[in-house]
């Protein structure tokens, strides 16, 4: 795997774009387990010895367009939540949302980007409980390039323990 990363290391940030992207796509961290391939992504970049600049700013816009398209795809549900998948299986996900979004308001965009459980609904309910598109996307934007900073260095370290 570093051979390859360093012999089509313009292919890395793409790949990583992509599967931050899919990351953060309402519910589909719950099944696709993106999250540990970008770790192992960014420790495999550490340890090719190829820059991790550009694989840091593909996970992090990745990330914050996957919430912005969640985000958006809330606000045009917003009543009509009720009668979609997940929702009408798991009618609890609404209510609990709802309290967890109204508690933490805009810190909830935040800390969601760090637990995939809410990874995968927080931005979704923001649309569909109408938090302003302003006060979402400086929360969405701001932790998307702090989680794309806390995942490039855990993968510096496990690529320099294991490089």
């Amino acid at each position: 795997m570093i051979g390859f990363f360093q012999s089509y290391a313009e292919w890395v940030w793409p790949i990583a774009f992509l599967l931050a992207f899919l990351k953060s796509l309402a519910f589909i961290s719950l099944v696709v387990p993106t999250s540990l391939v970008v770790a192992a992504i960014t420790a495999l970049v550490g340890m090719s010895g190829a820059s991790a600049w550009p694989v840091w700013i593909a996970i992090s816009i990745g990330a914050a367009l996957g919430d912005w398209v969640s985000y958006g795809i809330g606000d045009r549900l917003k009543d009509r939540a009720w009668q979609r998948w997940p929702f009408t299986r798991y009618p609890d996900l609404l209510p609990r949302g709802e309290r967890f979004f109204l508690r933490w308001g805009w810190m909830s965009v935040v800390v969601c980007r760090f637990f995939s459980p809410l990874r995968a609904t927080v931005p979704i309910l923001c649309g569909i409980f109408e938090m302003p598109a302003l006060q979402f996307q400086l929360a969405n934007w701001g932790s998307a390039f702090l989680w794309g900073g806390v995942v490039m260095a855990i993968g510096n370290v496990v690529g320099r323990l294991f490089g």
